[in-house]
């Protein structure tokens, strides 16, 4: 094959034009994929908990679109880290729906399922046996069986060596749990004997759909059109057009190094990558290179740590929002005096101040600049049980409401509260337990494959 076109479908359940699609498929596509899931909604998915019921509807509803897309062409059609997480939970219940989907549909295709959860004992054999080279991704220090045991769910992210394995099988339909998301795109074009370093290069442009475009859009559909020595990108919508710039930025998205993308037995070497211009809407891409290394795969555990209460309100007084700070630390204190029954350990009383520091904390940079004369003030408790966050949260509101402080004008209303009941009962909050790089011998061996006859 001279080139091979990757369509780039947008993130599933984020919705796309049905003329995107349409043109997409005029141009002939070898492979549809599109990413499911990231750990942008944070740790609570991954710890065990399908996604709720408005996420599975509008999944079910892109899905038949491009599942019949792809079966009246007869190409594979590439599903990553299904259920948002990927876990085997959520792995296994979409693979059951697809399936039902497939099957009311009429369809008749060979579909592999490939699980990257990983067994809580298995780590902890490692950690016992062969503790070397495992990298800490975050802060969390050295990966330890404490890690492991706060952990409910522990996946993988594979790279594209698994999913090249099981369309080299005769997959016809792919669905993955947690994956690299270029891998995703890349893997057909790399069975296809073209480099891996552009596939790959290409694959991270078409992660996100028409995010990469101009004017971006993850609601959109990007195609790829990867050669012997370059790659093309180009959105399908004729509103949107690929730019050097436009392009060359996605290339650095979510990325530790600008100059590396980094994957499970390799990196993509970007330093020599060029971008050019073809014409108005299509970037033409070439320089990337594939280095091999030694492979680690990342790791991603999250636990259950409690039960969150919250109250949202807001202060429009420069006298109180001066003071502030001060009304915070008598809330934090008078709280741990009510309770004394209450073990500090047992939960967290945390404040958010919007307009302010609300968003990044402690490392806001324009703190001196001047009090505004309004922020929003989220109080948020997490406590071992929902009773202990309910009632901490509550008594903090109370307490930041009528505090009194120099130079205070009135008795209460400090504080102003839009909502009655004021109180939000949050349920269960989970906590990113695992960010760690796993040194493993064989980049396919913690990805079990199974193929279905649907």
């Amino acid at each position: 094959m001279k080139e091979i076109r990757v369509l780039g479908l947008s993130k599933l359940g984020y919705g796309f034009p049905m003329d995107s699609l349409e043109r997409g498929m005029k141009e002939n596509p070898h492979v549809l994929a599109v990413d499911g899931g990231s750990t942008d909604l944070g740790p609570f998915p991954l710890a065990g908990r399908l996604p709720l019921p408005l996420i599975e509807k509008t999944i079910l509803r892109d899905f038949k679109i491009e599942l019949r897309a792809a079966r009246e062409r007869r190409i594979p059609y590439i599903v990553g880290s299904v259920g948002i997480a990927g876990n085997n939970e959520q792995l296994e219940y979409f693979a059951r729906r697809f399936k039902e989907v497939a099957k009311e549909a009429g369809y008749h295709f060979r579909m592999a399922i490939i699980s990257s959860e990983i067994d809580r004992e298995y780590l902890k054999h490692r950690l016992r046996t062969a503790p070397e080279g495992i990298e800490d991704l975050t802060h969390q220090g050295n990966l330890t069986v404490e890690h492991v045991e706060r952990s409910s769910k522990v996946v993988a992210q594979m790279g594209h060596q698994p999913i090249v394995q099981a369309l080299r099988e005769g997959a016809e339909m792919v669905v993955c749990g947690r994956a690299c998301d270029n891998a995703l795109f890349a893997a057909l074009p790399i069975l296809q004997g073209f480099d891996p370093g552009l596939s790959l290069h290409a694959g991270k442009i078409l992660e996100c759909g028409a995010i990469a475009a101009d004017p971006g859009s993850s609601s959109d559909i990007m195609i790829g059109t990867i050669r012997e020595d370059h790659f093309l990108i180009a959105p399908t919508n004729p509103n949107r057009r690929a730019t050097v710039r436009s392009i060359a930025e996605h290339s650095l998205y979510e990325q530790r190094d600008p100059y590396t993308i980094q994957q499970p037995g390799g990196y993509v070497d970007t330093r020599a990558a060029r971008y050019e211009p073809v014409d108005q809407r299509t970037v033409k891409v070439f320089g990337s290179r594939w280095v091999p290394v030694s492979c680690k795969v990342k790791l991603e555990g999250a636990g259950f740590v409690g039960y969150r209460s919250f109250i949202i309100g807001s202060v429009r007084d420069e006298a109180v929002i001066q003071n502030l700070d001060y009304l915070l630390e008598i809330a934090q204190a008078r709280t741990r005096d009510n309770f004394p029954d209450i073990p500090k350990e047992a939960y967290h009383l945390i404040f958010h101040v919007y307009g302010r520091d609300g968003t990044l904390g402690a490392l806001e940079p324009l703190k001196s600049k001047g009090d505004p004369h309004e922020v929003g003030l989220l109080i948020e408790a997490v406590g071992k049980t929902q009773e202990i966050a309910t009632t901490v949260c509550a008594f903090a509101k109370s307490i930041i409401l009528h505090a009194g402080f120099e130079g205070r004008k009135s008795t209460a209303g400090n504080l102003a509260v839009p909502f009655s009941p004021d109180l939000i009962n949050a349920g269960e909050v989970a906590e990113f337990t695992i960010y760690h790089l796993l040194p493993v011998k064989d980049p396919g061996e913690l990805f079990p494959i199974r193929f279905e006859e649907v």
